[in-house]
This record gives structure tokens, sequence and C-alpha cells, in this order.
């Protein structure tokens, strides 16, 4: 299975390793709810907009040049005063965003405000004031109960009028989110149709909003499965970029094994009591590092029990452990029950900052970084340029997948690739070198890629370039890089010979 998108949006990299089939949607749905301004179908259609995003899609392949220019659209609704709240992947990597009301045949010019990509969420504005006339903020309610009915408005299937059908809640569940491809937060399960296209509608129950529509399975994989964001992680955003910037997510950064069997339970000193579950391991890079060690019991959060299993119960629903902490900011802090050598004690964790290591998710309104060297293009790994580079070095995607467990941001911080070469007489034998992994360049260890230009802007008559795992250095000759440094940019239209900062596009 893999992650992709419904036409007529746009493809999404697939996550290497996901057990899950989820494609990113659009809902709608409609029930039948108590008259209240609030529930008015015609009070809540003036409040939604029709959301027409011109993007372009970064070119990793060959990073010195625009990308491929696409059209999708979605859905936004009125959630504060002159704010639009919709999807991160319905305005992703926009060059020109639109939107329309209902009734109203003028086109507004919107630009994203805020936009979190781990939990996709995104705040537009609009330059024209006007088109908050005869709108209302819609009201933000609770986690619905299961079997109960939900209604959600949206645009699916590209059209131009407002669609509503109905669907029934079937699970509060801890699922990744299909966007990022990496982060996995709250969700809530829909019994309805999938469409593409309205993404970002709102999920109304009694008239206040419940959730946003936002992913689902493919129609290969089940039918009638559709999810929406819930109301704490909406919340959650919200009061994040109060304060005119979003920190994201909280991550404890730490792995952790049930303790359902009752012998590991006996060894551990735990009572038959079904709490607790055991660190397995600590990032060093994690807030937890220092606090919390591996071989420790957690035994409760914020004075919150930890089943067995890891859940917690939270708001009359069993959630993971971590859900805990993404309710959190940066800045505060998560107090820990611990059992440590069979002696129990409490640690306060304080949340300093978001895990500093966002390379294994999908990355969206950033530049491509690179360095051209004499035609060889260096890149760091990540998300994006393995979906985008079909590569055949199979230590490529170790180094990938190892990345947090096995703490290989310790040595590299960023993974620079040698990921292709712009053939031209000064490389021509050095293909074998190609989907390498730069280990030091002159000797100087290279561990980002910034470490790669200063090493090739040093003078030196020659640039021995060694890769991990590989025995034979590449070397390059100076003189000849410069004397093919202007006919390989004129053969390959290059602009730029590098670019380092992952700035907006």
């Amino acid at each position: 299975m893999e992650l992709r998108w419904l036409p007529p949006l746009r493809p999404l990299h697939p996550r290497l390793h996901s057990l899950f089939g989820f494609v990113l949607l659009g809902i709608v749905q409609f029930s039948l709810t108590p008259p209240s301004q609030a529930a008015d179908p015609n009070v809540i259609r003036k409040s939604l907009a029709r959301i027409s995003n011109t993007s372009q899609e970064p070119n990793y392949r060959q990073p010195w040049l625009p990308g491929v220019t696409m059209s999708s659209s979605g859905t936004g609704w009125v959630v504060s005063k002159n704010r639009i709240l919709t999807n991160a992947h319905v305005v992703s990597n926009a060059r020109f965003l639109t939107l329309e009301k209902e009734r109203d045949p003028k086109k507004y010019i919107a630009e994203v405000e805020h936009v979190a990509h781990d939990c996709d969420l995104a705040i537009l504005k609009v330059q024209d004031p006007t088109f908050f006339d005869g709108t209302i903020p819609l009201d933000l309610g609770g986690i619905p109960d299961i079997e109960t009915e939900v209604s959600v408005y949206g645009y699916p299937i590209g059209g131009e009028r407002l669609s509503v059908t109905r669907g029934v809640v079937s699970r509060v569940d801890f699922r990744p989110y299909a966007h990022s491809g990496l982060d996995s937060h709250l969700t809530i399960q829909i019994d309805a149709a999938i469409n593409p296209g309205n993404s970002g509608g709102p999920v109304l129950q009694k008239g206040k909003v419940v959730g946003v529509a936002f992913q689902g399975f493919s129609g290969d994989v089940a039918q009638n499965v559709g999810y929406m964001i819930p109301t704490p992680v909406i919340r959650r955003f919200l009061t994040d970029i109060s304060d005119g910037t979003y920190d994201r997510y909280m991550d404890l950064s730490l792995t952790t094994f049930n303790t359902l069997n009752p012998a590991m339970r006996a060894g551990l000193g735990l009572p038959n009591n079904d709490l607790g579950v055991l660190v397995s391991s600590v990032a060093s890079a994690g807030v937890c590092h220092g606090y919390v060690l591996p071989g420790d019991v957690i035994l409760a959060v914020d004075g919150l029990s930890v089943a067995s299993d890891g859940t917690v119960e939270l708001e009359n629903e069993r959630v993971q452990m971590a859900e805990v902490a993404e309710r959190k900011f940066r800045g505060d802090s998560i107090k820990m029950h611990l059992l440590r050598a069979q002696k129990e004690m409490d640690v306060t964790v304080p949340l300093s900052n978001a895990w500093p290591f966002p390379m294994q998710a999908n990355q969206f309104d950033v530049k491509p970084t690179y360095v051209l060297f004499g035609g060889l293009l260096f890149q760091p790994l990540s998300r994006n340029l393995l979906s985008s580079v079909q590569f055949q070095n199979p230590r490529l995607n170790y180094f990938f997948e190892a990345f947090v467990p096995k703490e290989i941001y310790q040595e590299h911080p960023e993974v620079v690739v040698l990921s292709s070469i712009l053939a031209d007489p000064i490389n021509t034998y050095l293909n074998e070198f190609k989907e390498g992994m730069v280990e030091e360049i002159n000797a100087a260890p290279v561990r980002t890629l910034r470490d790669v230009s200063e090493a090739f802007s040093k003078a030196s008559d020659f640039y021995v370039v060694k890769f991990i795992g590989n025995g034979r250095p590449l070397v390059l000759e100076r003189a000849a890089v410069e004397a093919a440094r202007e006919r390989i940019r004129t053969r390959y239209g290059l602009q730029r010979e590098e670019n380092l900062e992952a700035n907006s596009q």
C-alpha cells in the first residue's frame, strides 16, 4: 500500500514503511440537525469557500529548475474573524490562491498566513475584506460520540457548487497523517463516501464543527472509510499560532514496549494491575534525553495512568500516551511517574523544542537544496528526494530508515548523496560513485551539505571525495572543473550552481 492523493489532487510521495493505504480526500456529508442559526445550511453556506490553488512542485531531479505547475481545489471555512481554515495539503506549494463563495461570482485572492504540515492544517488571509461580509465564524465543538451522525460540507470532484452528504462516527483513533507521511495524531473515522476535491471541509454536528475532512483509505483498500481531523488538533493549531508563529508539535522522542506479558511484568517488578510501559530507547536529540532512561517503566503522564498497551484515558476515550504531549506547546513541560530499578520516582520533562530532524517527512513550500560541482550533483537525503529519484543503492534506504533509531543524525545531521551526474568529459568515468553518501572531502568530515560547499570553495589542486562504505575515493582536478564550468552551465541551463537555504519558494 502507499500514500497517495485522489485525482484531481496532485500526487503525494509514497510513505516507504507505512502499513496503511491512505489518500488525501474530500468528504461531504449532511445531517438533519436541530434548527439554529449555526446549524442553518443557508448560514453555513455563506461561511464556506471553494479554494483554487495554482501550485508549483519542487523539482528534486533538477533542483536548479522550477517545478511543474499544477491546479487543484479544496474547501475552507471561516473559523474566526477574517480567517479561513483549511488543510495544509490544499494550499501546499501555492503560487496563486483564489476563494469563491456560494452565490458570489467574484474570485477573491488569498495567501497562506500560517501552515502546519505536521497536522495538515492552514490559515488563509484574504486580500479583500468584503469577502467576509455576511459570513459567521463556525463554532468548534468537542469529540463526537461513536455511532452519532455528522455532516460535512465541501466541493468534491472539483465541483463549483456546494455538496452535502452524511456519515456516522465509527472510531476515534491515533493514525498517520498522509500529508507529512510521518506524523501521527488523533483522528476520527467516519462511515462516508470519499470524494477528492473537498479536503478542508468542516464536519458539523448539532451546528458545531467537530472536525475537518482530510483523508481516507483508497478504494482498493476499503470502502466508505474516511477520516477527519478532530477539534483537539484544530484548537491546538489555533493556540500555537496565536503568537504569530507555528512551533510544530512536541514529541517525546522515545519508544516503548507494552508490558502485557505476565513474565515481563514480574521481571520488571510490576504488580498485576495492567499499568506501565517499558522504555526501549530515548533519542539523544529529543526532549526526554537525560530525564528518561531505557529500561524505565512509565506508569503515568501528567497524572494519567498509562495502561500496559501504552494508552491513557483522555476525554472519555482511550488514546495513545503521546497524545498527552501532543496537546502541549513549546515551553510547556510534562510530568512522568516512573519505575526505575524497581523504585518509583517522578521527573518533569521540559518541552523545549520540536524534533529537529524532519528529513523523514514530506517537505512542502521550500526549495530543494543542492551543490553542483564539476557536473556532480550533491543533495541531502530526504523523503522528497527518495520519492523523486528511484535510487538503486540499498544503503540509502537503510540510512533513511535508521536515521533516528540508529541515531545517524549524530554523525550526519544531513546525509549528503551524490544523486546525479551531468555528463561531461571531466566526469565520464565517475558513474560508479553515483548514489554514494559523502563521508569526507580532502580529509574534512562532511556532516551537512554546507560542508560540501565549503570544501569545494577552498583552494586545492585536487579534491578527494570519500564515500561511506566505498574504499575507493573520487578525485577531481580543480583546473579541469574550472575549465568545464561554463560549458556545463550552458549545456544544462544552470542559473545557480548551489542552493544551501531551504527557504520558501
